[in-house]
Formats: structure tokens, sequence, C-alpha cells
């Protein structure tokens, strides 16, 4: 199924060395395809060792041609993998071994995500015997020279803007209580925030917080914004969280109203952002709000 050029190693955790060797692997693939092989949040666990969190490296002659990124399963949620393979390297079977031996490790239910599902993706999978489990979209609208709604903020709610670590931890609790189905998105930790605020593009003038206007402490729901450095002028709906407590208070448009305001105002021309395609009540939001499906990512899994 693969060449025999390359060798296949799992590592717990990677050196500097390997870790760039990766990145550059990495670019060179999202160059070639116009989409990115793997998610962001793969892309930060190659600094460091993370629980649960495993790499596949297919490397010859010192280089590394290939890259698996493996999260085991946790409570509900399956394995989930993330496969790129250099443009140099394609065609002759190394894709198919990477999904195969990710899936293989990731055990049950395991699942391996198709970034944009290009053709080569439906042919691994067809070669493999993959089945759909999980479709996510990312949705895009224009800002420029484009109206969008006012904002109205209600008098039982307080919004502002994130003043630094002090706001963690209701910032984490309600992302965790809202997501709490979601297999990236729940769960975090401390350290999710944290790797996040140390990248360059992190902004606190645009992540915005609601707090209960009767209790200035509790965290009702935030829209964490994101301008995206490599893909200028576009920005990003990056999360919107509301707490299930708080839910039927028009939160969630409010929210997504003021980063949209903030984004156009910066001078981006162009938002996007990513739903889950069964999430019928974000759709819905979204689409009111002037999205459109844009591009689709696929998670496969053996029947």
């Amino acid at each position: 199924m693969m060449t025999d050029a390359a060798t296949l190693t799992w590592l717990d955790a990677l050196d500097a060395d390997r870790a760039a060797k990766v990145r550059a692997l990495l670019d060179r693939a999202r160059s070639a395809d116009g989409v990115a092989s793997v998610s962001e949040q793969a892309v930060l666990s190659l600094a460091t060792a993370e629980p649960g969190v495993a790499h596949l490296l297919a490397e010859h002659d010192g280089d590394v041609v290939g890259y698996a990124n493996l999260v085991a399963a946790h409570g509900d949620h399956p394995a989930m993998a993330e496969v790129a393979v250099d443009p140099a390297a394609r065609d002759n079977g190394l894709g198919a071994s990477l999904v195969d031996a990710a899936l293989t490790k990731g055990g049950a239910g395991a699942r391996v995500w198709a970034h944009g599902d290009r053709p080569a993706a439906k042919a691994v999978a067809g070669k493999l015997g993959l089945t759909t489990a999980r479709e996510l979209w990312q949705m895009r609208r224009p800002l420029a020279n484009n109206e969008l709604p006012d904002v109205d903020v209600p008098a039982d709610v307080l919004l502002r803007t994130y003043a630094g670590p002090a706001d963690d931890a209701e910032l984490l609790r309600v992302n965790n209580a809202a997501f709490s189905w979601h297999p990236e998105q729940g769960g975090w930790t401390e350290r999710d925030i944290a790797v996040r605020r140390d990248e360059s593009w992190f902004d606190p003038a645009g992540l915005f917080l609601a707090f209960d206007a009767a209790n200035p402490t509790q965290l009702l729901g935030f829209h964490w914004t994101k301008a995206h450095p490599d893909a200028a002028p576009a920005g990003e709906v990056y999360v919107v969280g509301i707490d299930p407590a708080a839910q039927g208070r028009g939160l969630g448009k409010l929210l997504t109203l003021v980063g949209l305001h903030h984004l156009r105002d910066a001078g981006l021309t162009e938002v996007l952002l990513y739903t889950e395609a069964d999430n019928t009540a974000a759709v819905a939001t979204y689409t009111k709000l002037g999205f459109a499906p844009a591009h689709i990512d696929v998670a496969y899994t053996r029947q």
C-alpha cells in the first residue's frame, strides 16, 4: 500500500527538529491544496507533549514526507486523526497507509478528517472502505460594503472585552458547558486558553464577554473573534459559546453581531466560521446573518 522509501514511526512527542519538519510539510501541503491538512489544535500540539495525542511520522532520507496526528478516544468521543502528505510523495499509497495506521491505533469508531474533502481524500476513503461519520461546514459572508444589523445590548446584559487571565475561569466554565458534546471544543483546560493567548493573532479587544447585569461575575456567553494572519483580510467567528442556563436570551445573535462589527471596523472584508452541518439551530442563525456554506470538512470512519 505504501512506498518502501518511507519509514513510519509513532511518537508521543516531537523534538524541535522534527516539529519544524512537520510544520514545513504542512506548509507545502497547504500551498499545493489551498486548504490546511490539519487543524489549529493539531499544529499547536507539535510544540509540546499532550496527554492522549500521538504523532505518526513518515520519514525518508531525514525528511518528513507524511504526518498523522491522533487524539485518543475520550469519554463518548472516538479517536480523531488528521493526515498530511508531502505533495512530492503522493500517488504511491502513503496517504492510505497513514490513514489506515491512524485508524487502527485509534481503535473502534476512530475517525479521520478530510479537510476540504478533496478528490484524493475521497479516493483514500474509497480504497479503505470508509464512510462519512460527520460533516463540518465552513460558512462565509462578506463584510466590506455589506450592511450589518445594529447591535442592541439589553439592559440586563453587561458587555465588555477580555481583561486578562482573571477571566479564564468563567471563560472555561461557559465554554465547557456550552460544548460538552463537542469532541474538540469540549473539555478545554487553562492551557488551551493560554496557548491561544500566546499566538500572534490573539487580540483581547476581539474577545467579547457578556455578563449578567444582576451578577456581574457570572459570564453568560462569549464571542472570540480571530483575524487570520495568513488569509488577510479574512476574519473568523472563532468561538461563540453560550452558557446553557442562559439560552433563550438572544445572546448568540447579539454576540455574533458584536464580533462581526468589530471585524468589519478592523478593515476585514470577509468573515468565516465553522459549524457542524447537523447543528440546524446554528446553521439557521448564521444563514439569517448572511453566511453561506463555502467549504466542507468530512470525518470518515470504518464501517
